[in-house]
Order: C-alpha cells, then structure tokens, then sequence
C-alpha cells in the first residue's frame, strides 16, 4: 500500500499519454448536447437577418487556440451562412494572426469579399480605452483596418458608427476581457454581448450571466463542441471531446483511488 501511495508521477503520465492516444487512434464519438447558455447565443445569431451586423472581439493568443479557435471558426460559419456582416478586432497581440486566418479561410468557403462581406479590424493596445473610443466612433477608434485601408471607406461598415450600431457583439477570451467589455461597452452603450472563454475562465462569467449582463456562454472545448453541434459541423472540437472525456473520467478514478488508499492505510490524521 505504501508503495502504490508513493507511486512515481511518470507511471501516472503514461496513463494519460494511454488514454489521450487510444480515443484518437480509435474513433469513437461521444454525445454532445448543447446547454442552454450556449443555445442562447445561437438562437441571438440565428435571429439576426442578413445584412446585420455582428463584432467578434478574438481576445486570445497561440496558448489558449485549442479551446478558442474552434468557437471561433463555428461563430463564422453560423454568420456566414446566414449572410451576416463581419467586422473581426483583437485585444491581444497575439490573436491578430489567428484572427485573421480564421475570417478569411472561412469566408472564402461561402465566397465572402473582404470589404463588403467582412473586416479585421486588427490589434490595438489599451483595452478599456479602446472600448470606450469605439463607443464614440468606430473610425476614431480604428481610422484603418488591419490590412492599412481606411475603415470609413468599407462598404461592409456602411451603417455603423459605434458600438451601439452592432447587432451583436461577442468576446472569445482568454483572459479577463469579457468583465472589461461587460464595464467599459455593454453597461455604457447598451449592446448585447455573448462570450467565450477557457474552460478555467467559466465559472467566473456565471455570475454575468444570471445578471443578464451576458446573453450566453461558451466555455472550453465543450462550448466549441456544443455550437458545432448546433450548426450540423462537428469539427475539431467535438473529436476533441474524446480524449478530453476518457483523461476525465481517469483523472477521477486516480483521485478516488488514491483518496482511499489513503485513508485504508491509517494516516488519517
């Protein structure tokens, strides 16, 4: 017993290295249901007519991608297929490459044009004073876009002058953006906003929601997997719910194993 309590971590690695491989190697799907926080935000996306205008925020860097590039890349495929307008920015300065790669591979799917279909925006420091300069006037905040053309020479802004003119607005964050666009826009310029973050950010945007200060939720891997569910597009984050749930259900047996080896050995103190 006192051997199994000292076991060497590397044994417990290898078990995890056994069950992450064994789901990829072989296929099998995992039921994936969508909750209701994350249903609220595509039931906001799918009300929307064509011709409207959504901001996605990418507030995430290359550290955070496998959780946040496939909400991302859903949201795109959900406003695209639907006709929706577009206009991508980041907080991050490491999210302007995932950003853009992401807008642009998939709008060529529905054969979207930059300039009238969609626009980056690009990356700009100063997080809450960006928010409270797109509040006055988008083309103050951002006077070119993020491949160096004036941003009020866009058709696909025709209509917009500031954060209150988007039909929606969505943070997909890595950090604590989401509590900065609910202060410095939502609360100051009356927009509905929906979130995404890391699975680790989840329980603190709860909260937000039961105020009704966020209108849903996508958390983690599982949130990505859940909105690709609702759009008929299972990619890459319903596979990754594989593995994802077998490293789960590991991680609670070595927990309950240990736990009781434990306490059978008398160190109960």
């Amino acid at each position: 017993m006192d051997r199994l309590l000292n076991i060497d971590r590397r044994i417990i690695f290898i078990f995890v290295a056994v069950a992450v491989t064994i789901p990829l190697l072989i296929k099998f799907s995992m039921p994936v249901v969508a909750t209701r926080d994350v249903k609220s935000i595509y039931n906001k996306i799918n009300s929307l007519h064509a011709g409207s205008h959504v901001l996605i925020s990418f507030d995430y860097d290359p550290a955070s991608k496998e959780e946040l590039q496939p909400m991302a890349i859903a949201l795109l495929h959900h406003c695209f297929k639907k006709n929706i307008k577009v206009i991508g920015m980041t907080l991050n300065p490491g999210g302007s490459g995932l950003a853009d790669s992401a807008i642009t591979d998939v709008g060529k799917e529905y054969n979207r044009k930059y300039k009238e279909d969609y626009d980056f925006l690009g990356y700009k420091t100063g997080t809450e004073l960006v928010m409270i300069n797109m509040g006055e006037n988008i083309y103050s905040a951002f006077p070119k876009d993020f491949y160096g053309n004036a941003t009020s020479d866009l058709p696909v802004l025709k209509g917009v002058q500031t954060l209150q003119d988007f039909d929606y607005v969505i943070d997909l964050a890595s950090g604590s953006s989401i509590e900065a666009w609910i202060a410095f826009g939502k609360e100051k310029y009356g927009f509905d906003l929906g979130g995404g973050c890391t699975a680790v950010i989840g329980p603190d945007m709860y909260p937000f929601l039961h105020s009704k200060q966020l209108n849903g939720l996508m958390s983690g891997l599982k949130g990505a997997a859940e909105y690709e569910t609702l759009i008929n597009r299972k990619s890459s984050a319903v596979a990754g719910m594989s593995p994802q749930s077998v490293v789960h259900v590991l991680v609670v047996f070595f927990v309950l194993f240990g736990n009781t080896l434990y306490f059978m050995s008398g160190r109960k103190k």
